[in-house]
């Protein structure tokens, strides 16, 4: 699949104006919308016109993320995994699987296969008080301290033009943004890319709309080689219109950054709440609540033949009502049609056809929904193996070795062992996720708002 992005150059170049550390606007514009052509848009039955004329009606109409920031919401967010990032895809066309050796490591089993490592390992964040109002905070200058050790980006590489070299279409003038755009709050977290900041809109029909911003830096983009994985990732998150998925409102750049514009997850990451829980569970109403939601936005992304293969507790977050939301498309894949044999994803939520280096499609999606229903109630992913790390979690998912906990209700238990089956055809669609009798026990319009929910 070719991405085709208008021109998003990580060389810098000439479309940036140094001065004032914002792009300028020429007629060749450097932030043009997605190319009409593009086969993904096609296939995902939507206009290519997503840009931030867009944005500037949406946030005219109502704020980012539904409603304007009240100053009584106390929850903090955080954009960022404290668990190790997924990994880096690793291409099993020859039919090679992934079969790890059994060696004398005693560490956990999440850790992402083959992960990319970079020069330094940035540990998130620390989270905010949550004491009083929430307000942009205090910006912590690390923009600033990360250019002056030399992070900015460099030109010793070339030119990634990523416009459609047979387009030949004229595109209307779009908002260009820049980081001036924005009044810089505290800090939601820092990953191994750059930086995630609550950020303030000014001025101009958008001022004071609170969104994350998201940096990161070129050269690193380019040293770990995840140029094509960016590109994909804004190319279909911004086409996506679900209010259980993170919306991507836009992107821009300067000359060392490429920066995202995403909606604010109010309450933060999902990993974290369940961090603070007694034994990392939920009761079964919680969970029920949100595997709805999960399967509600995954069968609107198979609708748009988006398969997300990431699906894990550190990528979904809450938003200021507290509804579950689905970010970080980094591995995800526009797949019409066709299978794919890219290993990536983090072990503990790989299915059996995917660690065997097989074809895999949509259906490994419905396995990760099943590891993450088992994960929400018992606190541990099914097939963790913590003596014998990755061989022995690797076994695990081969031979679909795990048990059901007493505490589960019996209908918990059958929706959990109705997705992990080995072969992906049985594994139970969404459609029937959504009626199962565990889901409409705890949520019975379940049903009902995922076929209103769906924003084509």
């Amino acid at each position: 699949m070719e991405s085709q992005l208008a021109n998003l150059h990580l060389d810098g170049g000439s479309h940036a104006d140094q001065k004032h550390n914002r792009l300028v606007h020429p007629t060749n514009s450097s932030l043009r919308p997605l190319a009409p052509s593009s086969s993904i848009a096609s296939n995902m039955g939507m206009s290519m016109g997503v840009n931030m004329q867009h944005f500037n009606r949406i946030a005219a109409a109502q704020p980012l993320n539904g409603s304007r920031l009240s100053t009584q919401q106390q929850q903090q967010p955080s954009h960022v995994k404290s668990r190790p990032p997924s990994v880096a895809g690793t291409s099993t066309a020859s039919g090679t699987s992934y079969r790890p050796q059994p060696g004398p490591q005693h560490q956990s089993s999440k850790q992402p296969l083959n992960a990319s490592s970079s020069k330094q390992s940035a540990a998130p964040a620390p989270a905010p008080s949550a004491t009083g109002a929430v307000d942009l905070g205090r910006y912590d200058g690390g923009l600033e301290r990360d250019e002056a050790r030399g992070r900015r980006g460099t030109m010793q590489f070339d030119p990634l033009t990523l416009s459609s070299a047979d387009s030949g279409k004229s595109h209307p003038p779009t908002r260009v943004w820049s980081f001036n755009d924005f009044e810089m709050g505290r800090p939601l977290g820092k990953g191994k890319f750059g930086r995630v900041y609550m950020v303030r809109t000014r001025g101009g029909p958008n001022k004071g709309y609170i969104i994350a911003l998201k940096c990161m830096y070129k050269n690193e983009l380019v040293e770990n080689k995840v140029e094509k994985q960016l590109r994909r990732e804004i190319e279909i998150q911004m086409n996506l219109r679900h209010p259980h998925i993170l919306r991507l409102h836009g992107y821009f750049h300067d000359e060392g950054r490429v920066f995202l514009m995403l909606e604010f997850a109010g309450r933060g990451e999902l990993y974290k709440l369940m961090n603070k829980l007694p034994d990392r569970r939920f009761e079964e109403k919680v969970a029920a609540t949100y595997i709805a939601q999960m399967a509600d936005a995954l069968s609107y992304l198979h609708s748009k033949h988006v398969i997300h293969r990431d699906i894990k507790p550190e990528n979904l977050l809450l938003g200021i009502k507290g509804d579950l939301k689905i970010g970080d498309f980094g591995w995800s894949v526009h797949a019409p049609g066709n299978r794919r044999q890219t290993l990536c994803g983090t072990l503990d939520y790989l299915p059996p056809e995917m660690v065997n280096g097989e074809q895999h499609d949509k259906a490994v999606d419905l396995w990760a929904l099943g590891v993450l229903c088992y994960e929400f109630l018992e606190g541990v992913p099914p097939f963790e193996e913590l003596e014998n790390a990755p061989a022995g979690t690797y076994r695990r998912i081969n031979n679909i070795d795990f048990k059901i906990p007493r505490h589960f209700s019996p209908e918990a238990a059958d929706l959990v062992r109705a997705l992990l089956k080995k072969k992906p055809d049985d594994r139970l669609p969404l459609t029937k996720v959504l009626r199962h009798p565990w889901i409409m026990k705890y949520d019975p319009d379940a049903c009902r708002r995922a076929s209103r929910g769906k924003i084509q």
